[in-house]
């Protein structure tokens, strides 16, 4: 059976479609069409998971169903005792009371819905909205939201009624939209919530990566911020095989996370090895220092006791030319040491040496001195030597392999966390971020097709970054351009996306994300 509407008589549906029913028809398809906005907005609020999204949805609705001016929407927040808008029709800015203030706080602390025809004449009202809002509230029709427990989440109140005044109709519509309301906020600030966690967990993994290599600090989020871009910049990308591409906005975050966490799994990688600034470590290059050192003072020695052995065999007639001739000759064989230490000192910068470098190293390598037991040792041992040799940066072999098992790592650590289906590739893309076009990157040499396209555009991002930064203490920062030429020519190898690496550039990527020239 109908209720009857705003003073209209009781509808009959079988009553034949003359004359005098017609008014009664016109109001009963109103309340159907009322009753399905409700569904149609239920269906819609399900979709929704944004409450900048939701709460206006909501609002809009709620007004159409109880045919009222406007609507506010009011979150009750236990912890603080209080009631909060995050939006209002009409209204500008967050709005926040009290609960056991005004007729929003009497329903909420009630629990009893509120009717009324003049505002004004109710003392629970406080009139200071519509002096702020320029606004004069007459009917007002206030409701408890109750989740699936039946406990109050919030107050659904709506202003002016197109009639005049609402009536018990319309609050069995609002009451019912509130609790589809209810159920809708709660789970969207259960998504905010776990949004809010991930997040959280991102930042502080974040954190923890940079606490462990703190010259590297800022490279996460600077990788992320020149992915999203370019991932953002695609959606302009008219022509060629990336053409029409988009990103909604859960891959967008889904690639954000990927990004800041690519490279999570150095904290599986040591220490010295992460932090390596020149081929030899620190403890290594002051053992090297320290046998300098004494050969010096063996070279002294000696010298002193070929002075003592010419003089029983010249007398002291000759002392003069003999001490002529051993200064001349220990300053020269210190002057030998001390060149030959500075360029070890040069060959252990992590620099490319020049033709002949390594030869010279075999030769210092024969150099000897001796002992405090008077035995021969070499200047430099064979590991010295070895790692002196390295042509390019700072890490042996064995300690290359080392860094890039990091993105195993990564994979391995990410891969052990119950991320939300629409995050579900993050340890994917992150796995990819080395790997290169030719086949030749690491850890899986996987071929070009095999390669997510976003890690193929934060291989880009890494590369520009990590050339560009100017916070590497075995490099240094090379200029904007001739990072962008060193890309190119990656590109021209086969190893980059040429597709995407014309988009960073063309969409000055670099400079929309860093700010850069």
């Amino acid at each position: 059976m109908l209720h009857p509407t705003k003073g209209r008589e009781h509808v009959v549906v079988a009553a034949p479609l003359t004359g005098s029913s017609a008014p009664a028809l016109d109001v009963a398809m109103r309340r159907v069409s009322k009753l399905n906005a409700i569904l149609e907005v239920a269906k819609a609020m399900t979709l929704k998971r944004n409450l900048e999204e939701l709460l206006p949805l909501i609002l809009k609705e709620a007004a159409r169903v109880v045919e009222a001016d406007r609507c506010t929407l009011f979150i009750l927040d236990r912890e603080r005792s209080e009631l909060w808008s995050r939006i209002a029709q009409g209204a500008t800015g967050e709005i926040r009371m009290p609960m056991n203030k005004g007729i929003a706080g009497a329903v909420a602390m009630s629990g009893d819905v509120i009717n009324l025809k003049d505002a004004y004449e109710d003392a629970r009202f406080a009139r200071n909205f519509d002096v702020t809002n320029h606004y004069r509230t007459k009917s007002i029709l206030c409701v408890p939201m109750r989740d699936a427990k039946g406990e109050i989440t919030g107050v659904l109140q709506a202003l002016n009624a197109a009639d005049g005044a609402f009536d018990g109709e319309d609050e069995e519509l609002l009451l019912a939209l509130g609790g589809q309301a209810a159920s809708a906020i709660e789970n969207a600030l259960l998504h905010e919530e776990i949004n809010r966690l991930f997040e959280g967990f991102v930042q502080a993994s974040v954190v923890a990566i940079e606490s462990r290599d703190p010259t590297t600090a800022g490279h996460s989020g600077r990788v992320s911020d020149l992915t999203v871009t370019m991932a953002k910049a695609l959606e302009h990308v008219t022509k060629g095989p990336y053409a029409g591409t988009r990103f909604n906005n859960n891959e967008i975050q889904e690639i954000r996370y990927a990004s800041l966490l690519h490279d999570f799994g150095k904290v599986g990688v040591r220490e010295p090895v992460l932090v390596k600034a020149e081929k030899l470590y620190p403890h290594e290059f002051d053992v090297l220092k320290a046998r300098f050192a004494l050969a010096r003072k063996d070279r002294q020695l000696s010298s002193h006791q070929r002075r003592l052995d010419s003089l029983k065999m010249r007398g002291d007639k000759d002392f003069a030319a003999i001490e002529q001739e051993e200064n001349e000759r220990l300053v020269r064989e210190l002057s030998e040491l001390d060149e030959a230490f500075a360029f070890i000192a040069t060959c252990n910068r992590p620099t490319v040496l020049a033709q002949g470098g390594f030869e010279r190293l075999n030769d210092l390598g024969a150099v000897s001195y001796n002992d405090a037991n008077d035995k021969p040792q070499t200047l430099l041992t064979p590991h010295e030597m070895t790692v002196l040799s390295i042509p390019k940066g700072t890490l042996s072999a064995t300690e290359r392999l080392e860094i890039e098992s990091h993105v195993t790592h990564t994979f391995r650590f990410l891969s052990q966390i119950p991320w939300t289906r629409s995050l579900r590739r993050v340890p994917e893309i992150a796995y990819g971020h080395h790997e290169k076009l030719d086949g030749k990157g690491y850890p899986r040499q996987l071929p070009a097709v095999a390669i997510p396209l976003q890690s193929k555009m934060m291989a880009i991002s890494d590369i520009y970054d990590a050339l560009t930064a100017s916070d590497r203490p075995y490099k240094k920062a090379v200029p904007h351009e001739m990072a962008i030429d060193i890309l190119k020519k990656e590109c021209a190898n086969g190893q980059l996306d040429a597709e995407l690496f014309t988009i960073f550039t063309e969409g000055e990527i670099a400079r929309r994300a860093l700010k850069k020239p």
